[in-house]
Order: C-alpha cells, then sequence, then structure tokens
C-alpha cells in the first residue's frame, strides 16, 4: 500500500536551508503487531521506488525471506528522487513554480532525520531489521549510528561508511553530463534528459565490470566494425532509465550519496560505526568495483557485533540487486544465529 506522510513544520537541512514543510511517500505491507516491534525497514538505492517487493522480489512477499504475513514491511522514497516524496519537481512555496534547479538537496543524515517523523508518526518503537544496499545502505548506517539501540538487525549490502573519491568521481562526472546538455538550464520537466541518458551509461560501467562485459556484451563476429552490442546495450539503458526518471532528480540525489559520511559529527567514521549496537551483517559482492569488498571490512572491523560475508557474483555491484539466493540464504543463517554458509554460484548473463 503506497501512502503518503506530510510533516507540516519547518524542517531544517543540513545546509541551513529550512522547508515549510516536507511529505514523504512509502510502501508498506502487512500489520504491525500489538507491540509495534515487528518492522523491517527497507532502504532503496539512487533510481528504485519505495516498492522493495517491484526490485526485490527474490526477498520480499509471501513464503520469502520477508513475508508480510509475518512482518510490517515498509520503505520510504528518498527525498529528492520523483516516486512521491519531496523533489525537485514539487512545487517550491515561495515561488509558486517547481523547484527545478533551486531544489534544495538533502544530505543522508537530512534524509534518516525525515524518516525519523515518518517512525515517530507511525508509533514504532523498535526496528526488528533494518536493511538497504548501496545508497540504501548508507541511509541505514547514518540512521543505527544515530538512534543505535532503534535497531534490533542491521543488513547492509555493497555499501559504505563515507562515499569515496572514486566513488564522488563517477557521480561527479555523470552530473557533468547532465551539466553539458544544452537543456539543462532550462526550467522544465525534461531538461537534461539526454545528459541523463550519458550520464547513466557513465555509472553502468561502475555497477557492472570487465567481466559483466566481456561475457554478455563480446561480439560472436570478429568481422563487425561498428554498431556493438556493448555500444548498443549502453545506449540501450539510458534510454530505459529516461522513460521512469528525470535528470533533475539524477542529479540531486548523486549529490545526496556524495554527502555520505559517518564521521561527520562524531570525530570519526570509526567512532560512529562504533556506536552502532545492533547485530549486524555486512555483505559484500566480491567483484563490485564501486563499493569494493575493502569498504564493507571497514564496516565489519568496526562495529561490534557484525558479520561479514561475501557474496559471490559476475554482475558487480548490481550483484546486491540480483543474487537472490545467495543473499537469502546468508540472511536467514544470520536471523538463526547459524554460522553463514552459501554456495557460491557462477552466473550465466
Amino acid at each position: 500500500m503506497f501512502s503518503t506522510y506530510t510533516y507540516h513544520q519547518p524542517f531544517e537541512l543540513e545546509s541551513g536551508h529550512q522547508l515549510a514543510s516536507l511529505h514523504l511517500g512509502y510502501t508498506s505491507y502487512g500489520q504491525l503487531n500489538e507491540e509495534r516491534n515487528n518492522v523491517v525497514w527497507v532502504f532503496h538505492a539512487l533510481t528504485a521506488n519505495s516498492d522493495p517487493a517491484e526490485w526485490w522480489p527474490g526477498l520480499i512477499g509471501k513464503d520469502k525471506v520477508f513475508d508480510p504475513r509475518h512482518y510490517f514491511i515498509i520503505c520510504v522514497n528518498m527525498p529528492g528522487s520523483c516516486y512521491g516524496s519531496i523533489s525537485p519537481l514539487d512545487k517550491n512555496p515561495e515561488t509558486d513554480a517547481s523547484y527545478f534547479h533551486q531544489f534544495p538537496f538533502f544530505t543522508i543524515k537530512d534524509m534518516v532525520k525525515s524518516y525519523q517523523l515518518l517512525r515517530k508518526e507511525l508509533g514504532i518503537q523498535k526496528i526488528q531489521i533494518g536493511i538497504g544496499g548501496s545508497m540504501g545502505g548508507q541511509q541505514l548506517l547514518e540512521w543505527a549510528a544515530t538512534e543505535p539501540h532503534l535497531f534490533e538487525n542491521v543488513i547492509a549490502l555493497a555499501t559504505n561508511a563515507f562515499h569515496s573519491a572514486w566513488g564522488i568521481a563517477f557521480n561527479a562526472s555523470q552530473r557533468l553530463a547532465i551539466e553539458n546538455d544544452s537543456t539543462w538550464k532550462q526550467n522544465d520537466s525534461k531538461a537534461g534528459i539526454n545528459g541523463m541518458k550519458t550520464a547513466r551509461s557513465i555509472a553502468l560501467l561502475s555497477y557492472r565490470n570487465y567481466e559483466t562485459y566481456q561475457r554478455s556484451q563480446t561480439e560472436v563476429l570478429s568481422d563487425k566494425i561498428s554498431e556493438f552490442k556493448s555500444e548498443t546495450y549502453q545506449q540501450y539503458q539510458g534510454e530505459k532509465l529516461a522513460l521512469r526518471f528525470n535528470a533533475f532528480s539524477y542529479y540531486f540525489l548523486s549529490r545526496s550519496m556524495d554527502s555520505h559520511h559517518l564521521g561527520r559529527y562524531r570525530n570519526s567514521a570509526e567512532a560512529a560505526l562504533n556506536n552502532i549496537q545492533a547485530k549486524t551483517l555486512i555483505l559484500s559482492i566480491s567483484s563490485d568495483i564501486l563499493f569494493p569488498p575493502e569498504e564493507q571490512r571497514f564496516l565489519s572491523d568496526n562495529i561490534p557485533n557484525a558479520v561479514f560475508q561475501s557474496i559471490h557474483s559476475s554482475y558487480g555491484h548490481d550483484g546486491f540487486l540480483l543474487e537472490y539466493e545467495q543473499i537469502e540464504t546468508a540472511i536467514i543463517q544470520f536471523l538463526n544465529n547459524k554460522p553463514i554458509q552459501i554456495n557460491k554460484l557462477q552466473n550465466t548473463i
């Protein structure tokens, strides 16, 4: 069920900008129990939406590891995205026109601050399981460090304690592609859309890796001199995203990701991670070049109750969305307090 929560009071961002109000779109499944503590809070990644059963079908649904017959499952569309929460296409009450370029971007800390308001509105006192990957994992870790006794279990996949120089460089290159679209400065919902297609092509190189492309995009015939499979694949992915997203959300959310640093206002990232009290599972994707395994090792080394597990995948970073069976096995064993043993499956693409 999709719902909208509106906070009708001023909301101050880390930047110092103050919003007159804000709204959050969220999807929920199942029912809260009497104790209101059977909560699974899912955090989505950059261009996903608040419906995790759509983009994580192997984990959420009837007879899946997160079954709405047993849990109250909730996922909030992150602020800045275009799937129901406050975004650059919404009307700015100060101008009575859409924000567009004047949208005051949310840091990861700002996002968590907004989720805290929704949690209180719903009367949730305890979150049994928090789970998120990539940018979703960044939000989860920020919240777990902010309210260390709120989460009983934390499951963070392919994420980090602070966004790396490497990751920021990828995002900056994508924003440059958008900025160099001749339409970008226009106050129009379609502004920068071709630049975003190029940005998505850049991003895809970081989501996958050399092996992924070699196995899925290599030409069968040696006499081809143009219109290569990998070339048309990059174009297709840009066109595909343009059908469901906009350049403004893409631009500002990439800035949100870059802002992530658990050490801000906490002395260090190590100190922030050491503050997390939840039983924690850190899942790493072996072939991830965007959020490489050493970043997850850093998490598990500094969270007191953390278990580290590497998932074998040839999909690179996208493995956190695609390796359902391995991830489900690791989660079930973790929640049942069993040693994690998973089969290292070799994917065909």
